[in-house]
């Protein structure tokens, strides 16, 4: 892999990353879309083991589903990785609430299965609302936004941490999260993943948080920006 380039944490409070380079590439098991170094951060409960984003109980959400105002991560902000250009940012695509396993698997399954990349005239079913940062070292993309959320515009010129959006639950989700990867051109369709690392983060590890500079997070670690 090529030497990562260096950009800001896009997130604050506690994360995890199920889908990450640090675990394997491609993260997504594809090089579609620009993806291939793509992460997912999800926020969750930091009292539970695994990967439990809801409040309310296990059985609950497999039978009945959660609302999104009970998802840890929903709603949170989301942070600019990078200074630059807004070139894309696209908004008021919906939100599917409740939160389902079964019905969002089959939605992810039937994309999968029938998008035509080729003939589609918008791509808001696959990554939701979202927004594409020009940047010196690539393009910068940010999926999955809470609907009506989207603080900038194309044009807009944005710094590292400034406020972009909120985190959401539109597209191929199965989970409120943040998708983001750096890529090599604005267009999805064309684009190819470029590697990328953080600039500062804290892993909790042995009972402590642990600054971490310069770091590719893995699919097991527990991290925080403050």
């Amino acid at each position: 892999m090529a030497t990562p380039v260096v950009v800001d944490f896009p997130l604050r409070g506690e994360w995890v990353s199920p889908n990450t380079p640090g675990k394997k590439v491609p993260s997504h098991g594809t090089d579609m879309l620009g993806q291939r170094y793509a992460y997912d951060f999800v926020r969750t409960d930091p009292a539970a083991k695994g990967m439990r984003f809801y409040r309310p109980s296990t059985l609950r959400y497999l039978l009945l589903g959660v609302s999104l105002q009970e998802c840890f991560g929903w709603g949170q902000p989301i942070y600019s990785p990078v200074s630059g250009t807004v070139v894309d940012a696209q908004d008021g695509w919906p939100e599917r609430n409740p939160v389902h396993l079964a019905r969002d698997l089959a939605i992810v399954l039937k994309h999968a299965l029938t998008f035509d990349l080729r003939r589609a005239t918008t791509l808001q079913p696959l990554v939701g609302n979202y927004i594409i940062i020009a940047s010196a070292d690539g393009y910068a993309f940010l999926a999955h936004a809470q609907a009506g959320s989207l603080l900038v515009s194309p044009g807009d010129q944005v710094s590292v941490g400034q406020p972009l959006a909120r985190v959401g639950h539109s597209g191929n989700t199965t989970a409120p999260h943040l998708h983001f990867h750096l890529m090599d051109d604005r267009n999805l369709t064309q684009a190819q993943g470029i590697p990328c690392c953080f600039r500062e983060y804290e892993v909790y590890r042995a009972g402590a948080w642990l600054s971490v500079r310069n770091g590719i997070p893995g699919d097991t670690d527990r991290m925080r920006k403050l």
